[in-house]
């Protein structure tokens, strides 16, 4: 009896311990997962099963517009962030009647932040050289990802309303019409376009779902083009020219290997 007994109680306490036992281990991972290398961890999971990594834009990141040659304005634009040129002097910076005699820094009543150029005091110079060179390493980083998407819409993604990846086209994007970006506050978006980006006239990028400026990143190869009071949303690596038209609005960086122009814009450095 006692034999039988016993034989029947075991497999009840092993269950009774083991639920115990899981209960503990689910309290460990719960209170785990607010530790901060834990949190890093999942994140890198995350990335590894499909989430694309960031971009890393190194000390092109202080800046809201950073261009090689040259940053224009006409108009009341207003612009929240660092701007900087070079190796393009300051006298390429024009609109912004910029306030002198500058020291490793100018300002201007457009800027809130501060105004840099390569012909600055030390040590402006060499981080400007380093930000420029930072600037193309990131859009050679964006342009080298393997694409989840490829020519999606022959180039034509208006009215489409798209998930976090990586995008691909061997020409131009346009954007008649509101396109969408639907995702949390960690999912990354990589355009990577081959030939002009146009944004046409008010036209908006449109974020969802926690979705943040600070991910997206719109590499493009030729003009990146914004129409009248038209906006955007990310930080634009732009190898060849960004044109801004009148009243259009950034949140995000405008990153140029040549120019900016801009005229009665706003643009806003994305939130850290």
């Amino acid at each position: 009896m006692n034999k039988s007994y016993s034989n029947r109680a075991k497999p009840a306490a092993t269950i009774a311990m083991a639920m115990l036992l899981n209960g503990f281990m689910v309290g460990c991972v719960s209170d785990a997962t607010n530790d901060e290398s834990v949190q890093t961890g999942l994140r890198m999971g995350r990335e590894t099963s499909g989430r694309p990594a960031s971009v890393n834009l190194g000390m092109a990141g202080d800046f809201v517009i950073l261009s090689k040659t040259g940053i224009s304005t006409t108009g009341n634009t207003a612009i929240t962030g660092d701007i900087g040129v070079s190796p393009a002097a300051a006298t390429y910076i024009t609109g912004f009647s910029l306030k002198s005699p500058p020291s490793t820094y100018s300002t201007s009543s457009l800027v809130t932040g501060k105004v840099y150029a390569a012909d600055y005091a030390v040590p402006t110079p060499a981080n400007l050289t380093t930000s420029v060179l930072n600037m193309q390493t990131a859009y050679n980083d964006a342009a080298s990802r393997a694409p989840g998407f490829t020519e999606l819409g022959a180039g034509d993604i208006g009215g489409k309303n798209l998930s976090p990846g990586v995008y691909k086209w061997s020409s131009n994007v346009l954007v008649p019409t509101n396109v969408t970006l639907t995702g949390d506050s960690r999912d990354i978006w990589i355009f990577e376009i081959a030939g002009n980006l146009t944004l046409s006239s008010s036209v908006r990028v449109i974020l969802k779902g926690g979705a943040l400026p600070k991910n997206i990143f719109w590499q493009v190869a030729g003009i990146a083009g914004f129409g009248t009071t038209s906006h955007m949303e990310g930080i634009v690596l732009s190898k060849t020219a960004i044109v801004v038209k009148t009243g259009a609005s950034v949140n995000g960086r405008l990153l140029a290997q040549t120019a900016v122009t801009l005229d009665a814009n706003a643009v806003n450095k994305p939130a850290p």
